[in-house]
């Protein structure tokens, strides 16, 4: 008899067209972090990931705490990629030397190969707990675990540490790659059944239309996005000069009419991790 389908896992049909549309880097600053929301509560974002290091970290957990329906996860963060703006662990930096650069911060996203080089899997344990935990304290449940700019963790080690906090606090992990995919299937856990679309991949000429062109195209089974809205705002252009109009781009498309009638047209459902975290944990 054949594996159940990731959309039966799901609970939904075998033929079902499911995807998720996860909004990153909520808490990076608070353009994002007004994007973020609307992208859900007014678009078809379904569900975010929280980076707790980040200085708009408060602003976005104060979002959450008045929308207590929103899912969210945890975008565990071993990189900044904002020139200019340093972020560093919540651990005491005593404690994780091995996750930091010289100025004693995180790695830029240039120097990932020497981070996962150098990162030592207990610090790296030591600061994915502390950045889990800042939203447990503040009273915020959250459905999933992912990482920042790094695809599954960036090495087999931090993957399955971090599927391992997954089980410990009842949560869902992001499976970007295949190893790590065939790895949860053989644990008989949905994962997404496509190739995984990250919007910093996509031209910004012409966005609209290929992700219009994705909406048609998507095949049966379970997909997903990570998008990155931003308002683009002058905040944005000044803490953001590479990033912020990947971000107003996906905020414009997520936000449209057109994109909410694809999905009705194409009979497409939009799910957030809260769907995933309840198979991972029945």
């Amino acid at each position: 008899m054949p594996a159940p389908s990731s959309s039966e896992l799901l609970g939904f049909p075998p033929d079902a067209r499911l995807l998720i549309v996860n909004n990153d880097d909520f808490g990076m600053y608070r353009d994002v972090n007004e994007a973020v929301v609307r992208s859900i509560e007014d678009g078809i974002a379904a569900s975010c990931s929280l980076m707790t290091p980040c200085p708009a970290a408060g602003h976005a957990m104060d979002l959450l705490r008045d929308r207590p329906e929103l899912p969210f996860g945890i975008h565990l963060t071993l990189v900044c990629d904002l020139p200019g703006h340093p972020g560093g662990p919540l651990t005491d930096r005593e404690k994780v030397p091995s996750l930091l650069d010289e100025a004693g911060g995180f790695y830029s996203h240039d120097r990932i190969p020497e981070l996962l080089a150098r990162a030592r899997i207990e610090e790296v344990e030591t600061e994915f707990r502390a950045q889990i935990h800042a939203a447990l304290d503040a009273g915020l449940r959250p459905a999933h675990l992912d990482w920042h700019c790094l695809a599954d963790g960036g090495r087999e080690d931090v993957f399955e540490l971090t599927a391992a906090l997954a089980g410990e606090y009842g949560l869902a992990v992001r499976a970007w790659l295949d190893p790590a995919r065939a790895l949860l299937r053989g644990r008989g856990l949905p994962v997404v059944d496509h190739d995984f679309l990250d919007s910093f991949a996509l031209d910004l000429d012409g966005k609209a239309a290929a992700y219009a062109r994705r909406l048609r195209e998507l095949p049966p089974g379970l997909s997903e996005w990570a998008v990155h809205p931003g308002l683009g705002g002058q905040e944005s252009r000044a803490v953001d000069p590479d990033g912020w109009r990947v971000r107003r781009s996906d905020y414009e498309f997520l936000t449209s009419p057109q994109a909410r009638e694809l999905l009705r047209q194409e009979g497409i459902t939009v799910i957030g991790y809260e769907v995933v975290q309840r198979a991972w944990t029945a």
